[in-house]
């Protein structure tokens, strides 16, 4: 199963979205496709390699565009000295000599070369080489589609709208001002007199329709673009307004011959204004819209512009500054005090600190030396480093982080399942109710059943009626009501060091009223450290290698060298202790790992058996002489090892994991917002309760087995929670898996994690309370906006049908519809775009 998201051009609103995913959803071989109107992109899952050739023929087959990125690694390199062809004939020979080169070109009249390359194979430096060996200059290059293609297609897009309103402003104001100014008797403007209606008819409509043609041309994609979706029986918003505007200029430019003929009143029923003011206004519309559509994808641009667009390599044992994309795997990379990190790596030489905050949110800087992993984009604070490259282009953290922003603001929330229903059938609807409309009331008006306004005829009253309701209609505003909050408020999280994986997360996360938490590496640091060692009065030793050792250097000892094997944190800390004191480490053999119990081994003889309650229980050993002291340390939080030698209790060996300063007010946040707080651990009843107490849980889950836990979650679930797990994403993936909502704790690089939902980049549980309030504050928006959405179309329609009229209100004014059509997809917009001053609770110091 493959996955692409690709960026369309030319939809209009809900029905083009709605129309391209029926479309493509019929192809063979697409098992999903899902439009973003906000976005423009199409994300579609498929198998086969045409499959994918085959949606793009199918979009551009209904009308619509695929804007396909640039392929392949391209440059233009500017050069300088040639003068004839002989010149770019020996550049383009030289240029292709060189081994990864897979087209070279050079235009002689622009003296640029064009060349396609492959950068696994060959820099861009060494074909300015061997340019400059051939006797030319190589000047400096630019890279193809380094420019942000999508941001320069909006900008153009923003400003030929911003061009065309102007246009029919420019020509809409005179128009709106000689229709309507004759009409005004309360005050008298200035109006020349060789127009004046009742006088020069003719001269009055040709005018008229000479200003209204410019604005039709600056309109000109509303009929392109609406009757050919209506012919092919799919009509979208521009076919709304194609109908209603051209039923206004066919009917006045039909009265125009009236006036031609002699009928001087047929100037009354000029409605060029009305067309004409219609499409200004919903240019404008349109322009505002483009804007806030752009500053929805804010915070992905933000994370595209954190990586720097060169990098020094050290090359033949020489510093040598090259373009980011040209950087391999294995490259050697200097980076100095100030600089951005270029790519992810490995430190082999130096000693910094380096700022992560803008891939983890956490603003203290980070102590690296060799040996140590460092992230693309991240600040190289004070040192000089070198580091080698690991992960380079689309496999760097960065580049994950983008990637599932990416994803999660071209997904659909459950909640906006509804709307795309209603999208899908909202504008065939409407056309019905402006036909209905305009027969019944053209109908009721020559019947007599009700009285005309004053001045308009039977037909002009029923025309008003069916451009009115076809002007007001705005499937716009239900089909960017969601994913425009979805944008801003996945843009948002990232922001914040919150990855929310898709638009069903960020829905769920409303929902949750019960989080669990693990306990090693989430509520508490995962660093233990050993406390206590008690040993059994009486108990003996086999001699040690230093005899000057205590009883409890030898215990501690005896179970270091078997805990060497272990990698659970508990056996780790008993480890480092021992290194630390400077004991010997003895060597193992016949060591077993007993997951969820501990260890077993042979040291020098000695049968040792560390681990838990559980583990004793099940070899039988009573640990009825060290109760007392285990209930002790247990109630102080402490998580007490028993040790056993060659059959028979020895001592206890006790470790502790300090909690994480954020850990009791995430819980109390929590705790206000209503939501039930569990822990899960694999300790005994008392040491966990005893953690417990101290941050203030819940519920507490303890002497679980990591295979268990996800049935412990599944537990939750059955009682009708919703239930949110929170883990390191690793041990905890079955239980993150089984859960309504996933939260994995990572450090900012862990974006992979498939089993998570929402993945914390930095480790302040103070994010978890934050993405459930960001996820309430989205859900909200998105509410609103459905009920403004679906609210305005409800009452809108009916006012434009006439009801208010039909009870001795008002008519609404075709003009009127078409300002409160445009502004309703702009509020939706706006209203979205409020989620950007969302702030996150104050970070734990």
């Amino acid at each position: 199963m493959q996955s692409q998201t690709l960026s369309i051009g030319g939809m209009t609103c809900a029905a083009c979205a709605g129309r391209i995913e029926k479309v493509v959803r019929k192809i063979e071989g697409v098992s999903a496709a899902a439009v973003n109107l906000a976005g423009e992109r199409l994300f579609v899952e498929f198998t086969g390699d045409q499959t994918l050739a085959s949606v793009k023929e199918a979009v551009v087959k209904i009308g619509y565009s695929v804007l396909d990125k640039p392929k392949g690694a391209s440059v233009i390199i500017p050069i300088g000295g040639m003068t004839c062809a002989a010149c770019s004939a020996r550049v383009e020979k030289a240029i292709r000599k060189l081994e990864g080169i897979e087209s070279a070109t050079v235009n002689l009249a622009t003296e640029k070369a064009t060349v396609v390359y492959n950068p696994l194979k060959v820099r861009v430096s060494a074909v300015k080489e061997a340019i400059e060996k051939a006797g030319y200059t190589a000047l400096d290059f630019s890279k193809e589609g380094a420019v942000d293609e999508d941001k320069l297609r909006k900008e153009k897009e923003i400003k030929t709208l911003w061009t065309k309103f102007i246009v029919a402003a420019s020509f809409g104001l005179p128009l709106l001002y000689i229709a309507m100014v004759p009409m005004i008797k309360v005050f008298s403007l200035p109006f020349p007199q060789a127009l004046a209606p009742m006088k020069f008819p003719l001269a009055y409509g040709l005018v008229e329709l000479f200003l209204v043609i410019p604005i039709i041309i600056a309109g000109n994609k509303f009929y392109t673009v609406g009757f050919r979706n209506l012919f092919h029986r799919s009509p979208n918003m521009d076919s709304l307004i194609a109908v209603g505007t051209t039923a206004a200029v066919l009917y006045s430019v039909y009265n125009i011959f009236e006036i031609a003929g002699g009928n001087v009143h047929a100037v009354d029923a000029l409605y060029f204004e009305t067309a004409g003011v219609i499409i200004a206004l919903i240019l404008l519309g349109k322009s505002l819209e483009a804007v806030s559509k752009g500053r929805t994808s804010e915070a992905i641009k933000k994370l595209m512009g954190l990586a720097p667009k060169t990098a020094i390599i050290i090359e033949n044992g020489e510093e040598k500054e090259i373009p980011i994309d040209e950087v391999i795997p294995g490259d050697i990379i200097v980076v100095k005090p100030g600089a951005r990190i270029p790519v992810d790596g490995v430190v082999t030489d130096g000693q910094t600190a380096i700022d992560e905050s803008m891939l983890t949110g956490e603003s203290m800087p980070v102590d690296k030396k060799s040996g140590d992993k460092v992230y693309g984009a991240t600040i190289n604070a004070n040192g000089l480093i070198r580091f080698r490259a690991e992960k380079v282009g689309g496999e760097t953290a960065l580049a994950q982080i983008i990637k599932l922003v990416e994803d999660a603001q071209g997904s659909k929330a459950p909640i906006a399942q509804m709307a795309d229903i209603v999208a899908g059938y909202f504008v065939p609807i409407v056309c019905v109710i402006a036909v209905v409309a305009g027969i019944a009331w053209f109908t009721a008006a020559s019947t007599g059943l009700v009285t005309l306004p004053h001045g308009k005829s039977t037909l002009e009253f029923a025309l008003t009626i069916f451009i009115s309701v076809l002007v007001i209609a705005c499937p716009c505003a239900l089909g960017l009501a969601t994913p425009t909050a979805i944008m801003v408020g996945t843009g948002k999280g990232a922001e914040n060091g919150i990855l929310i994986k898709g638009g069903e997360a960020l829905e769920t996360a409303h929902k949750i009223n019960t989080i669990v938490f693990d306990k090693t590496g989430t509520l508490t640091e995962g660093k233990p450290e050993l406390t206590d060692i008690i040993v059994l009065e009486g108990e003996t030793f086999p001699p040690s290698s230093s005899p000057a050792l205590s009883r409890e250097a030898i215990l501690l000892q005896i179970t270091a060298s078997a805990e060497k094997g272990s990698e659970h944190p508990l056996g780790e800390a008993i480890v480092r202790e021992a290194q630390n004191q400077g004991l010997e480490i003895y060597a193992a053999e016949n060591f077993q790992a007993i997951t969820g119990r501990g260890i077993e081994a042979d040291i020098n003889g000695l049968a040792v058996l560390a681990g838990n309650r559980k583990l004793m229980d099940e070899k039988g050993i009573s640990l009825a002489e060290l109760e007392t002291e285990s209930d002790r340390l247990a109630s102080e939080g402490k998580t007490p090892m028993y040790v056993v030698l060659n059959g028979k209790l020895a001592g206890i060996v006790a470790v502790a994991d300090v909690l994480k300063k954020s850990s009791k007010a995430a819980i109390e946040s929590l705790h206000k917002m209503g939501i039930e707080v569990a822990m899960i651990t694999g300790d005994n009843k008392k040491t966990a309760a005893a953690i417990a107490r101290q941050v203030g849980i819940d519920r507490v889950l303890s002497e679980v087995l990591p295979q268990d836990k996800s049935a412990e979650v599944k537990k939750l679930q059955d009682e009708g929670r919703k239930v949110a797990m929170v883990g390191d994403g690793i041990n905890d993936a079955p239980a993150l898996a089984q859960a309504d909502i996933g939260i994995a704790i990572g450090s900012g690089t862990d974006v992979a994690m498939e089993s998570a939902d929402i993945v914390l980049m930095r480790s302040d549980l103070m994010d978890v309370p934050t993405a459930i309030t960001l996820s309430k504050r989205t859900i909200r928006n998105i509410k609103q906006n459905l009920f403004w959405a679906f609210g305005y179309n409800v009452l809108g329609i009916p006012i434009a049908a006439g009801v208010l009229y039909l009870f001795g209100g008002p008519l609404l004014n075709p003009i009127f519809a078409a300002a409160a059509m445009s502004m309703s997809s702009v509020s939706v917009l706006t209203n979205a775009l409020r989620l950007k001053r969302f702030k996150a609770p104050a970070r734990t110091p």
